[in-house]
């Protein structure tokens, strides 16, 4: 007969911020909140993100082409990651519903990877930026065209999701490293 396994602890994660750094969500006793932006003044906030799927050559052309099972992989994963910056406060944990102004969702074919660059951008003129918005937008793309090309190859991978520049707001502009 199989010992039982010993139930697991409920660990208590630690508060101290890192190198002096206030992490926003969480207040003095250490619980999650959401941040009072109402004092902030609405400022127009831009966030750019971008991921890649790699895939073979042979899975890059038949998308192209066309040729997925499921129809336009593209246009799917595009109308899939605007939606999803629509919905991130639904997704994300302690994130504000925006009234987003603009998302636009960007698909680029890439023969040197091979697979797809996704970038998104999403606009607003709100209290608090949308570089979650973007980042959710790039993710939810970049899963549907695996979800949507998972017949022709399972082996695909997302990688490299990560903010490339934002404007806006208290912290000032951001822009990643090349």
């Amino acid at each position: 007969m199989a010992k039982a396994k010993p139930k697991a602890k409920a660990v208590k994660p630690k508060t101290k911020p890192i190198s002096g750094a206030k992490l926003s969500h969480i207040d003095q006793t250490g619980k999650a909140n959401m941040v009072d932006v109402s004092a902030k003044a609405p400022t127009e906030r831009v966030a750019r993100a971008e991921g890649r799927v790699i895939m073979r050559k042979e899975t890059l052309d038949a998308v192209i082409a066309g040729n997925a099972m499921k129809g336009d992989v593209l246009g799917a994963a595009r109308l899939a990651g605007i939606m999803a910056a629509k919905h991130t406060h639904g997704l994300i944990p302690l994130c504000h519903p925006l009234p987003i102004t603009k998302v636009a969702v960007d698909i680029f074919p890439e023969h040197s990877f091979p697979g797809f660059l996704v970038q998104a951008t999403v606009k607003v003129t709100g209290k608090t930026g949308v570089e979650m918005e973007a980042l959710t937008a790039v993710s939810i793309a970049c899963l549907t065209i695996y979800d949507m090309a998972k017949a022709i190859e399972k082996s695909m991978r997302i990688e490299g999701i990560r903010l490339l520049e934002k404007t806006g707001g208290k912290s000032g502009p951001y822009k990643a490293e090349a």
